[in-house]
Order: structure tokens, then sequence, then C-alpha cells
């Protein structure tokens, strides 16, 4: 499994990838667990929005997914799209039973995330959004104490120090941000110890449906 934290510097970033690495596998046990996938009279569709170089494809490298990027990923192994999801994604609505998006929506500009929450939902029969939790102490990006809970003016020369060291202006989400995002999920917390380190917006894949491009009716 790829380390998140592998081109990141210091100390917290040696520490923070193992257990990245575990939070990612329970991660995907929920995936199965949550969505409804194991249940499909066929293999699922999934699409990866916001993949990187690897993505979902780094624990279930046996599943038919799609990765979608706003940069070109020429070393991705399986199907990929370049699109901007807050703008549009060239697929037909719920084209995939299943649209899955790890720490993305975080980078979204907050004016653009509704168009990005409309569009991937669009696409997908269910979903699977993950995204860290204001609440939390630790900003996940810079692996800084408290740095996205700081105004900009002192945000900025303070996360120069954490482990990403270029700036980048990401604003995390409040519970009551990410349910208004995607009505009628269910939002899950995602802990570590006693604290919600992510949000888990779920909207289950729809039982009973058949795909007609793998199940046609004679």
């Amino acid at each position: 499994m790829a380390d998140v934290y592998a081109t990141a510097r210091g100390p917290l970033a040696r520490i923070a990838g193992p257990v990245a690495a575990r939070t990612r596998a329970r991660r995907h046990r929920l995936l199965f667990s949550l969505t409804g996938i194991d249940a499909l009279p066929h293999p699922p569709r999934i699409l990866d929005v916001g993949c990187g170089a690897l993505g979902l494809r780094a624990q279930a490298p046996d599943l038919d997914i799609t990765g979608v990027d706003l940069d070109d990923r020429p070393s991705y192994p399986g199907p990929f799209v370049r699109a901007d999801a807050a703008v549009r994604l060239p697929f037909d609505d719920g084209a995939f039973d299943l649209v899955y998006s790890s720490s993305v929506v975080e980078h979204v500009p907050p004016e653009r995330r509704a168009a990005y929450a409309r569009e991937i939902a669009r696409v997908g029969r269910g979903l699977f959004v993950q995204t860290p939790a204001f609440s939390f102490p630790i900003e996940p990006h810079a692996l800084l104490p408290v740095a996205h809970w700081l105004p900009p003016a002192l945000r900025r020369p303070y996360w120069r120090l954490g482990a990403q060291g270029h700036w980048e202006d990401v604003h995390l989400l409040r519970r009551r941000e990410v349910a208004a995002l995607f009505p009628g999920a269910t939002v899950h917390r995602e802990r570590l110890g006693p604290l919600t380190k992510s949000w888990i917006v779920v909207r289950q894949i729809p039982a009973g449906r058949v795909d007609p491009l793998r199940d046609p009716v004679a």
C-alpha cells in the first residue's frame, strides 16, 4: 500500500505514515460493509474521483475502477479520465455503481463544493466520500497542531513549518457542511481514539437493480 506521507518531511510524517495505512485499510473494509457492494449481482463498477497516481487501486487492484483526476496520470494502472468533477464528468447519470472520493472535497474551493457534490452524486448509484474532520486537532496535510483553526494570516507562515512545506489553502469541513453537501446520505464518524478524525458519507447502492450492460434482459 502506498505511503501517503512518503514525500512529506519531518518526524511526524514517519509516525503518520503507518497510522494512515492502518486507517485506510480499516476504511476499505467499511467500503464493503456500508455501501452494499457485496450484494450486487455483478462485479461493481467504481469511479475513483481524485484518484492521484493510484488511489483506491492500492487497496483493491482487482476491482473495476476508473480513475478521475484534474491532472494527467500516465502511470495510473487502469482506465483513466482527466476531468474536473466540479464542472462536468463525461459519464451518464448512474453510470457507476459507486463513486469513491477520499480526502478530495476539502481541496475543492468552498464555492465550488456544491457543484462537485452534485456531479459525483449524479454519476454514481452509491457514494463513499471521506474527508478529514475540522474538529480533529492535527491538520492532516501539514501535520501541524491546530493549523486549520488559525486565521489565514497566521496559518500561512505556520504551514511552512509542517510536513508539506509549500502552502496550500485547505479548508476542512464540519459535520453540518458535509451533511449539507450530500442530502439524504448517511454521515459516519471515523474515530482515532475518542476523537473524530474524518467524516465518511455513504449513500448505499440501491438493491434489486440490474446493470443492463452486464445482465442484459433477453
